[in-house]
């Protein structure tokens, strides 16, 4: 980390105590700036101990000299409403006290424009102030300062964060990871501790809120993860919200079909996760067990007027694949009636099996197009960029897109460029 870095470490009260100590003992105590309270949800009936609506963010610096841009929110309804004068353009504003007298440190003896008093400022910049038209002068010949409300910037943010809500169930942010936060809160601590063209890293990125946050506020960033499942879903993620705006790099994942070899023995479920990214397709079970020989499910529409259809999908690792495979999963497609079955296989397929995916018939879209109904991919197919073949018109729609961005021109340097 460099000296300006920061790191901000959210947990649920149960485990902030313990983490803070190793905090402490890694940054030193001097370092520890805050712990901030995010108010994730509303009131909760907990049985026999107060309502747990509330987690805790440590806030610790690497240095005395941390990146540092105060935020600010709005300022209460309430407060607002002091701004009773108006100016003939428009603008609100109230008055403030301009002398000095009952203050400790003295002040200014002067006459300006016939009012003689103790000022709070020197003579020249009262002289600047009416030159700004920023002093009221009174019926009874006083003088005081408009402090208008476009000029206040808001009230600093506090260490309570009660103003950024949960993700709720039907919001268009919500991409189904159980863990997923709000946009808006990683917006407010990457704005606060980094500048644009810094470096942002996230060592749990899950569903990408960190990545997405530092991509749209024009920082660098890196996001690690250990599952294919997170990282399928932050690649659909960037380009749901930056299109092809955004160029990062993968590192880790397979780019060789030995390399693919490798991950399927060491696991299966990881090989999945990771054949299924290739093809925007979903598991369709997060938990290690009975799949029902379904692997992964692909949704689209090819008719604006009728129902959603899927693809079922049947991933196998082993070094060979037999044609009961396919047969298995032809009948898969039937009991769930869905119009077309994909095997993705390591091995390559058998003659067998290619005669039974011709056997199988199409699929006919409204638009007139035949589809394959059984189609079989290797992984040396999809490496060499093959596809599903499957109709295009308003196709995948497996992934619920995460809300468009204001695209800024991005500031990533080399390191991600593909």
């Amino acid at each position: 980390m460099k000296r300006t870095a920061s790191i901000y470490l959210h947990c649920d009260p149960t485990a902030s105590h313990y983490l803070k100590l190793l905090l402490d003992a890694i940054f030193l105590p001097v370092n520890f700036r805050n712990e901030i309270t995010w108010k994730r949800t509303s009131a909760h009936n907990d049985p026999k101990k107060y309502g747990s609506n509330v987690d805790i963010i440590l806030y610790c610096s690497k240095s005395d000299k941390p990146t540092w841009n105060q935020l600010y929110i709005p300022h209460s309804q309430e407060y607002i409403t002091r701004f009773r004068n108006t100016d003939p353009d428009g603008r609100k504003w109230q008055d403030d006290n301009l002398t000095a007298i009952g203050l400790s440190g003295g002040g200014y003896e002067y006459d300006y424009k016939g009012s003689k008093s103790l000022w709070r400022c020197p003579i020249e910049t009262m002289k600047k102030l009416d030159e700004l038209g920023k002093l009221h002068f009174t019926k009874n010949g006083g003088i005081r300062l408009k402090r208008y409300l476009e000029d206040t910037k808001g009230v600093p943010l506090q260490c309570l964060w009660d103003d950024i809500p949960p993700i709720n169930s039907q919001a268009q942010e919500r991409l189904g990871y159980p863990t997923q936060k709000p946009e808006a809160l990683l917006e407010r601590i990457v704005a606060a501790s980094s500048n644009e063209g810094e470096f942002v890293l996230d060592p749990f990125c899950g569903c990408g809120t960190t990545i997405a946050a530092a991509q749209n506020l024009k920082r660098n960033w890196i996001g690690i993860d250990i599952t294919y499942l997170a990282t399928n879903l932050i690649k659909h993620r960037l380009f749901n919200s930056f299109g092809k705006e955004v160029t990062y790099k993968v590192i880790g994942e397979p780019v060789s079909l030995s390399d693919a070899k490798e991950l399927a023995k060491q696991d299966k479920f990881e090989f999945q996760n990771w054949a299924l990214g290739f093809v925007g397709a979903r598991i369709s079970h997060v938990k290690k067990g009975a799949d029902k020989g379904i692997d992964g499910r692909l949704y689209f529409h090819d008719d604006p007027k009728g129902p959603t259809k899927q693809i079922i999908f049947s991933v196998k690792g082993g070094d060979t694949v037999h044609v009961k495979e396919l047969r298995d999963l032809r009948g898969v497609v039937d009991r769930e009636h869905a119009e077309i079955g994909v095997m993705i296989c390591l091995a390559e397929p058998t003659k067998p099996m290619k005669v039974e995916a011709a056997s199988a018939g199409f699929y006919d879209s409204p638009w007139g197009k035949k589809y394959p109904r059984l189609q079989i991919l290797t992984i040396v197919d999809l490496l060499a960029g093959k596809q599903v073949d499957y109709p295009p018109t308003r196709a995948n729609v497996t992934f619920k897109k995460a809300p468009k961005a204001n695209i800024q021109p991005s500031t990533n340097s080399d390191l991600f460029e593909v």
